[in-house]
């Protein structure tokens, strides 16, 4: 059997409605001795998943810093671990975007694992601030903000 085609293997995830999802498989790497993930992993899935979501719109952050002049930063993030993934485990996680304001943005992200699409394993709410070289706050680029807030709930 031959590998699939680089067209059709979507490495940055897609979006279904205003959500973004994006896949994640467990690695050895990712485990604690006894094969469950090691808690800060998910912050990391989490990270690749923002990035990703970022891409499908268009937007990479190397890019922004560029052209831009601005990054993101994590404000604040609270997260709820419900059950845990294991060595192998194939997982979505899942990105909704809540609220877009001038220079931040909130997001929920969720993880699942195979088996169940309704009940997350980890369930994240990040605060992202919109920065300027000098680490102070800086307002959205006007087309990052546009497509963020079409996928908000509440435009």
């Amino acid at each position: 059997m031959s590998p699939p085609a680089a067209e059709s293997t979507n490495v940055s995830g897609w979006f279904e409605g205003m959500r973004h999802l994006y896949p994640v498989r467990v690695y050895y790497e990712d485990t604690d001795a006894a094969g469950i993930v090691y808690h800060a992993n998910y912050l990391r899935f989490a990270e690749r998943a923002r990035t990703e979501m970022m891409r499908c719109l268009g937007t990479e952050h190397r890019s922004l810093m560029h052209s831009d002049g601005v990054a993101f930063a994590v404000r604040s993030l609270d997260t709820e671990f419900f059950q845990p993934a294991r060595l192998d485990d194939p997982l979505t996680v899942e990105t909704r975007v809540d609220k877009v304001g001038g220079a931040s943005m909130h997001l929920t992200q969720s993880v699942f694992g195979a088996a169940d699409s309704t009940n997350p394993l980890v369930l994240m709410r990040v605060r992202l601030a919109c920065i300027d070289g000098d680490l102070r706050p800086a307002r959205l680029p006007g087309a990052v903000r546009a497509a963020l807030t079409d996928l908000t709930q509440e435009q």
